[in-house]
């Protein structure tokens, strides 16, 4: 296939903003996956702040790093998204160069505890002030459950009137496709 797929596009996204030395946020670190990309992309001179409020998901990433060495350029922090401007350093507002959020659910976890538009706008606001030019904010909106499609349409309509002087909004997504599969919404700060 030569068109990319959602989760390798969001990697896409993020390494055409995302430098060695850099400060970034997985804003739902889950499993660690996305933290784990993060940390490579940052290098040992950068790094990554990731939050969830799980402590499963908080552990899991933990292990992860650990395991593959990448630790101490990670900050997790068992918090929500939406108080994220307090964990960041008033030094890098303004300087942040990528954000990552997968919404939905832990993959292998409590199935009812979800992510909410209310926090995940508000972790968006937040973002788009702490981005630097060109930064980037990647959405992967995974909406096959009832909280999901409110989430979906949430945020559909909070970033669908952003101001196009402040950011670009890109909707990426398959169209032909059952089964509700995720799509991206990323915002890239001008």
């Amino acid at each position: 296939m030569k068109i990319e797929r959602i989760l390798p596009f969001a990697r896409t996204l993020l390494t055409s903003a995302v430098n060695e030395g850099d400060t970034v946020i997985d804003a739902t670190v889950g499993n660690g996956h996305d933290t784990s990309f993060l940390a490579k992309l940052v290098g040992a001179s950068g790094h990554v702040y990731g939050f969830d409020i799980q402590d499963e998901a908080i552990q899991n990433t933990s292990e992860r790093l650990a395991k593959q060495g990448i630790e101490q350029q990670v900050t997790l922090i068992k918090d929500s998204h939406s108080r994220l401007k307090n964990h960041i350093p008033t030094h890098l507002h303004g300087n942040l160069t990528g954000a990552i959020f997968n919404l939905g659910y832990l993959p292998g976890g409590n199935k009812k505890i979800v992510t909410l538009s209310t926090s995940t706008i508000q972790a968006i606001e937040q973002l788009i002030e702490l981005l630097a030019p060109e930064g980037i904010i990647v959405l992967v909106i995974y909406h096959g459950h009832e909280q999901g499609q409110i989430e979906r349409d949430d945020v559909l309509h909070y970033v669908s009137n952003l101001d196009q002087q402040i950011v670009h909004v890109l909707r990426y997504q398959f169209i032909n496709q059952q089964n509700n599969p995720p799509f991206i919404v990323a915002i890239e700060k001008r």
